[in-house]
Order: structure tokens, then sequence, then C-alpha cells
């Protein structure tokens, strides 16, 4: 048995990355175990030593030396600690090899379930160290399957879970494609980590432009502020902190390049790109992008911005279903009330002004 434990370690070093005293931890632990099962001892001055280079098993149990031996399992005459250990006195502790002859054969079995069981632990533990530092992060994985609604991602050393309502209802979850998904959640079960997944969270967007643009992932490029309607829009602002650096250029790239590669991960979702201003009243406007606003009016108590645009921008501002206005006032904090303009209103005939209001 002892070639067989070093291939076995050797072999799962390689394959599974546990490092080898992880290992003969786990089989020490495994064949003590199994000694105490099979000889039915209850001595916890038992230890078991697998020799990393033989693979010879040792079995150690600690004796007192005593004048008279009353119980052998934990005392030793002073005659035979004399044999053994010579510089040994009366009243010492000692480490007395145990090793039945035909504990191999005996434990062999009940040793390798031991082991497995082990190993399995060790490996959940590495898989939940290596995920755990990764909240809030993004990973790519290989859809493998759905069980009901939930779909299940292959990220190589571990399975992720995408529920239901971090799917995006637009997507198509096909078998064997590869996607990008942001890390939501990660915990321990008895049935190893679990790692929850998300295609709609607004963070999902935000780390696709650190991956893409490398002045946003170095710092010179800050997103300021971030909306998002998974699967059709999303606003973002952003600011530089370097003047001779264009923020919005730098996130767009070469004839749009960089945007639309972070538009194809997201499967078609729409990116609007927006100067971050301190001004509410200029970041409101450029918010509301791609309409052209006439004017800003702001309550500062109310927390509400009145919206003047011309009429044939009225519906562009909005949006389709009062999503470019929902968008504008999330990424702003702002409520929004949008109206249309009419320049006769600074004449003071008001009557001609529509009004539409969104929140």
């Amino acid at each position: 048995m002892s070639k067989d434990i070093i291939t076995a370690i050797e072999q799962i070093e390689r394959m599974k990355g546990i490092p080898r005293e992880t290992l003969t931890q786990a089989v020490e632990a495994a064949l003590l175990s199994a000694y105490r099962k099979n000889f039915r001892t209850s001595h916890k001055g038992v230890s078991v030593v697998l020799d990393p280079h033989t693979g010879q098993v040792h079995v150690f149990a600690r004796k007192t030396i005593v004048k008279e031996v009353k119980d052998s399992t934990v005392e030793m005459s002073q005659a035979e600690a004399s044999r053994l250990f010579p510089s040994s006195r009366l009243g010492d502790e000692v480490e007395a090899e145990i090793t039945p002859r035909d504990f191999g054969r005996i434990s062999a079995q009940t040793a390798k379930q031991v082991i497995m069981q082990r190993i399995r632990e060790a490996e959940r533990t590495m898989v939940f160290d290596e995920f755990s530092d990764r909240e809030e992060d993004i990973v790519t994985g290989i859809i493998s399957r759905k069980e009901g609604r939930n779909v299940i991602v292959d990220l190589e050393r571990t399975e992720a879970h995408l529920p239901p309502h971090e799917q995006v209802h637009s997507e198509n979850y096909r078998i064997g494609s590869r996607m990008k998904f942001y890390i939501v959640e990660v915990r321990k079960t008895s049935k190893g980590p679990h790692i929850a997944l998300s295609r709609t969270h607004p963070g999902l967007v935000k780390r696709l432009f650190e991956l893409e643009v490398p002045e946003v992932q170095e710092g010179f490029v800050d997103i300021k502020a971030l909306a998002r309607e998974p699967g059709t829009r999303t606003k973002i602002a952003v600011e530089s902190r370097d003047e001779k650096i264009d923020p919005v250029g730098s996130c767009i790239g070469n004839k749009g390049s960089r945007v639309r590669h972070i538009t194809d991960e997201l499967r078609g979702e729409k990116i609007d790109i927006i100067r971050w201003n301190e001004d509410p009243k200029v970041f409101i406007a450029d918010a509301l992008s791609p309409a052209r606003v006439a004017l800003v009016e702001l309550n500062e108590n109310t927390r509400i911005a009145s919206i003047y645009v011309p009429e044939d921008q009225l519906s562009l501002a909005i949006g389709k279903e009062g999503q470019n206005a929902r968008l504008a006032a999330r990424l702003t904090s702002w409520k929004i009330d949008i109206k249309g303009w009419n320049p006769q209103r600074e004449a003071g005939e008001g009557s001609g002004r529509k009004e539409e209001k969104t929140r």
C-alpha cells in the first residue's frame, strides 16, 4: 500500500493542485481513524506518521516509563525503555512505535474512503478561498446545463449558479455558450462553495469598462455614476483625472471599438456615455442625451428638475416607455419633469406649451 499512497498523492497534487503537505496530513488523519476503528482504542496519545519518501506508515503511542506496567497502552517498563530509549528516565514520556504487522491490509479500504473525503474537503476549501475574494468581480464561464430556471455555469474548477432574477430576459443562455458574469455572492455550504452570478447587475457593465478601457483600469478615468436597465440600455457618467484625457472618447475608443466590444458582450445592450459635471443643470441636460435640452430649472427642496425641450425632441427625451428619462433620473439622482418647450414662453405666451411628466 505504501507505493500506492505516494503515487496517489503525487497524482492528486498534479491534477488538483492541492499541496503535498495537505494531502499527507489527510492521509495520516485517515490512517489514524482507521487504526482507532479496527483496533478499538481510545488512547489520545496515538499518532500515525507517513514517510513522504518511502510511503511507509508508522503508528506511535505516547507512553510513560514506569517501574511496574499496569496498562501497556499508556505505560512502558523501565527495562524496555532502557533498551529502546537509552537516555530515558523513570517518569519520562516516549513515543513508542506500535505499528501492527497487518495494519496495511486491515486499514487500506477504510483509509481510502477517508482520504478521498479529506481530499474533497481540501479541494472545496481551495475553491472557496480562490473565489471568496472575487465577489463584485467578473468571471468568464461556459453554460453547462439548466436546472429548472437556474443556469449552471462551468468555471473550470467549480460550478456556479445564475438564478432567474439575475438573468436578462432577452438573452438566450444556450448550453456551450461562453459569457462573462458578475460574482454577487460566494458562501460555504455542506456541498462546497456556492457561487451566485449575475448578468443584470450594474457592476457587470462597470467591470467590463475596466477590462476594456485601460484609462479606467489605471484610474485616469473614473466611473462616477451608472444606471442600467439590463438587456436594453445603460447610461454611464465618466470623469477624467487628467485634463489631457477625454473620458468619453477613451470609453468609446477608436471608431467606437471599445464600447462596441462591451455592447457585444451584453448582447446588443445600448450604452450612453456621458461626461460627469458637478453642475447639476449641465449634468442633467447631458444625461438626457440624445435629446437636446433647452432649459433646466431645479428645485433644491423637492429635488425635482424641470426640463424644457423643443417639442420635436419631447418623445426622444422621454424615450420609449419613459426609459430615457427614467435612466437619466437614476443616473443624476434627481426627479425629472420633462416639458415641451415653446420659444414664445419667454414672451409670456405659455398657452402653446405642452407638458409631459416623467419620474
